[in-house]
């Protein structure tokens, strides 16, 4: 049978790791992040994988940094077959990758060379891109440069955010390395470079980049709310003197003369707003600084109550 190291941690993963067991391939450890404390309350949380792995018996290993530690020595002792990764979260130092007997894999989130790095659904909502997928690598020390093994696509939808995209993904994910283990373990897989040339990064976001501009446009905006939700989400500085969030907006068949950030529409029910290039989008859901997410309607009974068209709101 053969034999797997599984490293990975959030919710992409666990289906993976799952797809895996019930494979029949012999699982002699999970790796993944140490647990972390999580809400207001400070709950002591375990990973999605590690849940897993707990649930099936499998030995876990959850070393804060895996470089030099006990718990890089204890794979190495395991003599696995293949080590897998998906969406571990650090980076797997060479003596380590070459501890696999057959290969050191990797299922990445993204349609390779296209969004290395660690936000790679992130960018390809925010960059309204109309497709993503999985390449399954092998594993190499520059991040996300092995070559690939296996590729497969999947459509954005309209109303996908990086949630949704990651639960079909961590589908797609666990089938195509399903169908590619065989392969590498028979010796007919025939490996492609990824062209240098083609290369794009989606570096993990950074805070000031949740920040929205008055220079976007409507479909803009969406592209980078739905990109950020359902963390950490996107929000403008200055919505009415207050740091507003913005969860929830439909982008309008509509043109306006007002100048973006310029209320076009505020109705008992409806709020409508103008982005750059005459563009409008209407607000769903919101939330002020200090306040819980709110629907449009509950914010013009309250906050925003009094508002009406030609009103800047945003600066």
């Amino acid at each position: 049978m053969t034999s797997i190291v599984f490293m990975g941690t959030p919710k992409f993963s666990a289906p993976i790791l799952e797809g895996l067991i019930r494979g029949g391939y012999d699982v002699k450890a999970v790796v993944t992040q140490p647990d972390r404390y999580v809400g207001r309350k400070h709950v002591l949380t375990a990973s999605p994988v590690k849940e897993t792995a707990v649930r099936h018996g499998i030995e876990v290993l959850q070393p804060e940094k895996i470089s030099g530690s006990a718990e890089m020595d204890r794979i190495i002792e395991l003599k696995p077959d293949l080590i897998v990764t998906a969406a571990f979260g650090q980076f797997l130092p060479n003596k380590l990758i070459e501890a696999a007997k057959v290969a050191a894999i990797n299922v990445h989130g993204s349609l390779l060379p296209k969004y290395r790095g660690g936000a790679p659904v992130q960018y390809a909502i925010m960059n309204g891109d109309s497709e993503t997928g999985v390449t399954i690598i092998y594993m190499v020390k520059k991040m996300d440069a092995g070559a690939m093994l296996a590729q497969a696509k999947m459509p954005i939808e309209e109303n996908d955010d990086t949630a949704t995209v990651f639960q079909k993904m961590s589908i797609l994910g666990r089938d195509t390395l399903l169908e590619t283990i065989p392969k590498i373990l028979d010796g007919t897989i025939k490996p492609i470079a990824q062209n240098e040339e083609r290369v794009v990064f989606s570096p993990t976001i950074k805070p000031e980049e949740e920040e929205l501009s008055l220079e976007s446009t409507a479909r803009e905006l969406d592209w980078k709310i739905r990109a950020l939700r359902p963390t950490p989400g996107a929000y403008f500085a200055d919505f009415l003197g207050k740091r507003t969030k913005l969860w929830d907006i439909s982008v309008l068949d509509e043109k306006t003369a007002f100048a973006s950030g310029t209320v076009v529409e505020a109705g008992k029910h409806v709020l409508k707003m103008a982005a750059a290039d005459g563009t409008v989008y209407r607000i769903n859901e919101l939330q002020p600084a200090g306040k819980p997410k709110m629907k449009a309607t509950d914010y013009l009974n309250g906050i925003g109550k009094g508002l009406e068209a030609g009103q800047k709101v945003i600066v």
